[in-house]
């Protein structure tokens, strides 16, 4: 079974902080992402920048619309794809991740939402 893990994040939080000090916090995420990728079951990893477009269908034209979306603090920096049997295996695996894993990143609201998909068409 596939899981879909969104990395969130309080890009304010983030933002506000000097540069050399979230510099300092995402050189601890490398050892915790060679743990994660040697379980051998990510089968994509990506950070996302936060440059975002919508398309909509609209009065039957599809619309470019600037974002983003939705109203919160959070965002989404990351998405990852997983294999796993369950959910529980979904949730060990996915702990794996610096997301978690960096004790600092909870002051930049870190944090991490596992889907299940229902349907997945790889390419081949």
């Amino acid at each position: 079974m596939k899981f879909l893990c969104l990395g969130y994040l309080d890009a304010a939080e983030m933002d506000s902080r000097p540069k050399d000090e979230v510099e300092a916090i995402m050189r601890e995420c490398p050892p915790h992402l060679e743990n994660f990728y040697n379980s051998g079951q990510v089968i994509v990893d990506a950070g996302l920048s936060s440059e975002t477009k919508c398309l909509r269908r609209a009065n039957g034209k599809v619309k470019v619309i600037d974002g983003p979306f939705i109203e919160t603090k959070e965002m989404i920096g990351s998405a990852f794809l997983i294999e796993a049997q369950d959910m529980e295996e979904a949730i060990r695996i996915a702990s794996l991740h610096p997301t978690v894993q960096v004790s600092a990143g909870e002051q930049f609201g870190w944090g991490i939402e596992i889907r299940p998909i229902d349907y997945f068409k790889g390419i081949d």
